[in-house]
């Protein structure tokens, strides 16, 4: 005889491997490397759809050598401006008057030449790209959908709390619209959820922060500082600037208003504004400084627009805010089942393009080792080192965007309201602003040692060269030095036969680069043994080999030095147990 029973039915509990929370760029990313692996992964956004904002707008070349590495560089570039423009930077009065100074800079194409032509291993496989991120997460998420075999990717669906256990994660998400619950149970959790991380304060873990006017005090020097801002408001009546900046996004019918200097990417002025191209088209972004006491919200993004921009032009706004730059890094990038990427760990001013790029690199860092660790030959020390890397090169980015922040507001105490007279006086004062700007220079937009540059030399899982006078390279901002120093990315080099050495490298495992003839057995062995997959190359290129400075390279999945030497290695089980995560 059955029963009836009014006890409610479990809800269902649905299984992943990794659920990662946030489906911006590095959410996306971080998913696209873990398909790569073969890792099950559900990525959720509690928004009901990409991102309305625009947000960063190049992403730079080592960002592309890693979307090259997933195999959708070219498909990105699709969405991207084209490869044949030019791309220049003009600092001028505002839209309708005088250029002060320019920076132009060669094409996607032009620089695919010229590295190919020098191959010397001081540029990146892969140039930068010019996109909007409105533009982008639409191709990544695309990208996913079309391609993914193991991941779900899920719009209109939040974090609100987890729990952690010694096995992994039980998360519960609800919907946007605040009616739908669902409880998902993973292995790990990665928060991708941004800079007001919910995954990071459930953590508990706190943000280290500069606070960017006191900086500006501190080096700029207080007498020049507060004379800029007596002047400015004595001439323009402009009050202090509180931090904020005030973003309208727009589209035109009538873009030759805008380009009075030509296509410009960005158009900057003295006033402390810049102004994007979008697409080299009808799409621009205005980001402006706010006074203190200005009501964000009863801003007209119209009139706004004109005022800083000098002349009127027909507009259609589509998104306008205000925002206020940062420059912070987490105390930790997580810990256990939950780790975290991105925005959720850092920010930092747009001055140089480092948050997205940044992020990109975060994720390729955190999904080879949770991969690594999900098929047994990883051990979790893999991810106490992803915190060690990543949060190095996030330290040090922050400071290359605040040296650049500042070089801005240098350029802002020098504003003069003669920049806008036709008298003597102001085409002096221009000249003379103009040649400070070209003396500052745009490092900005330059520094490939900051993007190539960085390395994971004091890193756990990197085995450092003891070899005799060994020492590491310099890393300056300006300039990427080749090197093939534990840790770093090793030069980019176009074979003799004209392919890339990169396309040689194995994306989900180790490769051992053999520039010459020794018997690695012993190392094949040992990381057979662990379960470790290796993939051994042999390369005869006199330059390759030359540019890579040692016999024997072991390069990680994510395309950083784990290992050298001109030897094979006395105790290859070593070896290959601290580059996994087990040191002994």
């Amino acid at each position: 005889m059955s029963h009836a029973t009014n006890e409610p039915t479990p809800p269902t509990v649905e299984q992943t491997a990794v659920l990662v929370v946030g489906a911006g760029p590095v959410g996306l990313t971080l998913a696209l490397e873990l398909e790569q692996h073969g890792v099950q992964t559900l990525l959720v956004e509690r928004n009901a759809s990409t991102t309305r904002h625009p947000k960063m707008d190049v992403t730079n070349g080592r960002s592309m050598e890693l979307y090259r590495r997933l195999g959708v560089a070219d498909d990105l570039r699709k969405v991207a401006i084209p490869g044949d423009r030019r791309t220049k930077v003009t600092w001028a009065t505002n839209a309708a008057g005088w250029e002060l100074a320019s920076f132009e800079y060669p094409s996607v194409d032009d620089l695919r030449a010229k590295n190919r032509e020098r191959n010397d291993g001081t540029g990146p496989l892969e140039p930068w790209m010019r996109v909007s991120q409105v533009i982008l997460e639409p191709a990544l998420r695309d990208l996913l959908e079309d391609r993914a075999k193991h991941v779900s990717v899920q719009y209109g669906w939040g974090l609100e709390r987890y729990e952690e256990d010694a096995d992994g994660v039980t998360a519960h998400l609800v919907s946007a619209d605040g009616t739908g619950r669902r409880t998902v149970r993973a292995r790990y959790l990665a928060g991708c959820d941004g800079a007001g991380s919910r995954t990071r304060r459930q953590l508990g873990i706190g943000l280290d922060e500069i606070d960017l006017r006191k900086l500006v005090v501190k080096e700029i020097g207080l007498p020049r500082t507060v004379a800029a801002l007596a002047r400015a408001f004595r001439e323009r009546g402009e009050r202090p600037a509180d931090g904020r900046f005030y973003l309208v996004h727009f589209t035109t019918k009538d873009p030759a208003v805008l380009n009075r200097f030509g296509t410009v990417w960005h158009l900057q002025s003295p006033d402390g504004w810049t102004l994007i191209s979008q697409n080299d088209g009808d799409t621009f972004t205005l980001h402006a400084p706010l006074g203190m006491g200005t009501d964000a919200d009863r801003i007209d993004p119209r009139e706004f627009l004109y005022d800083r921009l000098g002349c009127r032009f027909e507009a259609d706004v589509l998104v306008a805010n205000a925002w206020t730059p940062r420059l912070t890094v987490a105390d930790s990038f997580g810990r256990g089942r939950v780790w975290l990427a991105g925005d959720a760990v850092h920010q930092v001013t747009p001055t140089g393009g480092y948050g997205m790029n940044t992020g990109v690199g975060d994720a390729i860092g955190l999904g080879w080792a949770l991969a690594a660790v999900l098929q047994g030959w990883g051990t979790p020390d893999l991810l106490e080192a992803y915190e060690h890397e990543r949060r190095a090169v996030a330290l040090r980015n922050r400071t290359a965007a605040a040296r650049h922040a500042l070089v801005r507001a240098a350029i802002m105490t020098a504003n003069r309201a003669e920049l806008h007279s036709e008298r003597w006086l102001g085409a002096r004062t221009r000249q003379r602003v103009g040649r400070e700007i070209l003396d500052l220079g745009n490092l900005e937009n330059e520094a490939l040692g900051i993007e190539l540059g960085y390395r994971y030399d004091t890193s756990p899982v990197v085995c450092p060269d003891t070899a005799p006078g060994a020492r590491a390279p310099r890393q300056p901002m300006d300039e990427y030095v080749p090197s093939t120093w534990p840790g770093a990315r090793p030069p980019s080099v176009l074979l003799a036969d004209g392919s890339a050495l990169f396309d040689l490298l194995h994306p989900t495992g180790f490769t051992l680069l053999r520039f010459a003839d020794h018997d690695v057995t012993a190392l094949t062995d040992a990381a057979a043994e662990r379960g470790v997959p290796l993939e051994v190359v042999d390369v005869r290129d006199p330059h390759a080999h030359t540019l890579y400075e040692r016999d024997l390279v072991l390069v990680r999945p994510d395309q950083h030095v784990a290992w050298r030497g001109d030897t094979a290695p006395a105790d290859p089980l070593h070896v290959i147990d601290r580059i996994r995560g087990a040191r002994r």
